[in-house]
């Protein structure tokens, strides 16, 4: 799909291209796939920019995959979520963070570490 198409889906469809693409890159990164995935990192910033553009209320009707079962999909929505709703995604993060040998869960302990700091900047 491509980004002038996503001005035109509502945001409850946007929400759903948003989790299956978040959890395709999280399965990507998972089995060592960098090309395919850093293809769909920059649909998901992208995205992310979309979100933005249609206001909090957009972005907040993302909190309904927080707790997705793919771990991609946590990471993606979480670390966006730190922007508008700190408290959600601080948790979602930390939770993922313990996940043992999980590239999704390392990612997910170095973006919390960069939020306690206060330098981490979502793309």
């Amino acid at each position: 799909m491509k980004k002038t198409q996503w001005k035109e889906l509502s945001t409850e469809r946007l929400v759903e291209e948003y989790g299956i693409i978040s959890a395709e890159h999280g399965r990507d990164i998972e089995a060592g796939r960098p090309k395919a995935a850093n293809r769909k990192y920059d649909v998901l910033v992208a995205m992310r920019k979309e979100f933005r553009e249609r206001g909090v209320e957009a972005q907040r009707q993302l909190l309904k995959l927080i707790d997705a079962p793919e771990p991609g999909t946590r990471y993606w929505v979480a670390s966006f979520a730190l922007a508008f709703a700190p408290d959600e995604g601080e948790r979602a993060l930390t939770e993922l963070a313990k996940v043992p040998k999980s590239f999704v869960g390392f990612t997910a302990e170095v973006a919390l570490e960069q939020w306690k700091a206060g330098t981490f900047k979502p793309a």
